[in-house]
């Protein structure tokens, strides 16, 4: 079987792996960090949970570190893009992992914070600049950013940011970045449209693929109960009262629902939060960092604002709305059996959205277990407390929280940064 030890990474890079347990690489570890230590371009067909971001993180980590340059102010070494904060922030702090013994200096930037911070942290140059479009976007027009320096270029989840509209801003990146560098791009599916982005950015790539989109994890066992619209509260708030759950991720297709889910399940006793477009930057980490750690086990996102979690020990995911999409199914289940444990998907079906349960089931090739509802059901329904009514105020709209299908360029300002400054892997 082969080790990280048997790739050719260094020895700072593997002793960090040896910290945090990482012993044996995953199929597109394996593939690509040889690839990438050479220099080539990579195209990885790879979803979330494969292990992608060590693919990217650890071969680039070896080849700044190996080939050692000043910062370039208002500049970077290396640029990885991705759709979400979320997986910005993520990725970032990947980076911090795994290059702690490293002289690397790393920042993330994306939306939802004051712009001022972040230009003082890009007039300094980095090494390594983690971004969402929008908010580079930003910073190139306020002249507090260029691209010319850049060495090594990562576009990640390429799927999703065509998904969010994110096109425009991709091909005007790619106008700005030096021909002369090395370009990473990782997609979970690769249609016609993907394909065609991918040739913009790639000079005669490799290409890994892992785990396709069809395939859900072997280890997690998929239940459907077909259930009444006006049900699917109780009968979410029973299970989460009665089985032995973990950590549990909860899919609502709109924003308000999510915020409907954890007002009944706190009238319930049952602490939750939830994590949607809606919600203030520092209210979504303070959320996943509650999860993350155990102060809640019952996190409600919305499929945009969950995109690149990664926590382990998610022990159930419930689809309380089913995705119209079925590839999204798969995403959404994925981020429970991981790491080697087994898990369990519970979806609840009503009668609209059986054709997006065979659109499902066509796709994986799984057929969902029937999971009936409980014998008790009406009578445990009936005994389930009614939460506070809300104060008057501004109707909700129940809209979903879908990608925006075009990209719009934003007011310069109008978004802003990851609270941190840079973020160092070592001192220098």
């Amino acid at each position: 079987m082969t080790k990280f030890s048997d790739l050719g990474l260094s020895a700072p890079i593997l002793a960090a792996l040896q910290a945090k347990g990482y012993d044996t690489p995953t199929p597109i570890q394996r593939d690509a960090i040889p690839v990438l230590l050479e220099g080539r371009d990579l195209c990885g067909i790879a979803q979330t949970g494969t292990g992608k971001t060590a693919a990217f993180a650890l071969p680039s980590l070896m080849r700044l570190a190996a080939n050692p340059k000043p910062r370039p102010p208002g500049g970077c070494r290396m640029l990885v893009l991705s759709p979400t904060r979320e997986l910005a922030a993520q990725i970032a702090q990947s980076f911090v992992d795994y290059g702690k013994q490293l002289r690397l200096s790393v920042g993330c930037v994306f939306g939802g914070m004051p712009i001022g911070r972040q230009i003082k942290m890009c007039g300094a140059g980095l090494d390594i600049l983690v971004a969402t479009p929008g908010r580079l976007i930003d910073l190139i027009e306020q002249r507090a950013l260029s691209l010319r320096h850049v060495e090594i270029f990562v576009l990640d989840e390429a799927d999703q940011m065509l998904d969010l509209g994110f096109i425009h801003a991709l091909k005007h990146i790619d106008r700005l970045l030096p021909k002369q560098r090395q370009s990473l791009f990782f997609s979970a599916t690769m249609p016609k449209a993907i394909a065609e982005l991918g040739a913009r950015f790639l000079d005669n790539p490799i290409q890994v693929a892992v785990t396709p989109i069809a395939s859900t994890a072997e280890r997690v066992d998929q239940y459907v109960t077909f259930v009444n619209p006006q049900e699917k509260q109780a009968l979410l708030t029973i299970v989460l009262q009665n089985e032995p759950i973990e950590r549990a991720l909860i899919f609502s297709r709109t924003k308000h629902g999510a915020d409907k889910i954890v007002k009944h399940l706190g009238a319930a006793g049952i602490r939750s939060a939830a994590i949607h477009g809606n919600k203030s930057q520092n209210a979504r980490m303070d959320a996943l960092n509650a999860f993350k750690k155990g102060e809640i086990k019952i996190l409600i996102a919305t499929d945009i604002a969950a995109r690149g979690i990664d926590v382990s020990g998610v022990s159930h995911v419930f689809n309380f709305d089913l995705p119209n999409v079925a590839e999204q199914y798969v995403h959404r289940i994925g981020r429970t059996a991981r790491a080697g444990a087994p898990g369990i998907a519970v979806s609840f079906v009503a009668g609209e959205e059986k054709g997006w349960l065979r659109d499902i089931e066509k796709l994986t090739g799984v057929k969902l277990t029937p999971a009936p509802l409980p014998s008790d059901f009406e009578a445990l329904r009936a005994k389930l407390p009614k939460p506070a009514a809300s104060p008057p105020g501004r109707r909700h709209e129940e809209r979903d929280e879908r990608p925006r299908r075009s990209f719009a360029p934003r007011r310069p300002g109008q978004v802003g940064a990851h609270r941190g400054a840079i973020r160092r892997t070592g001192g220098r």
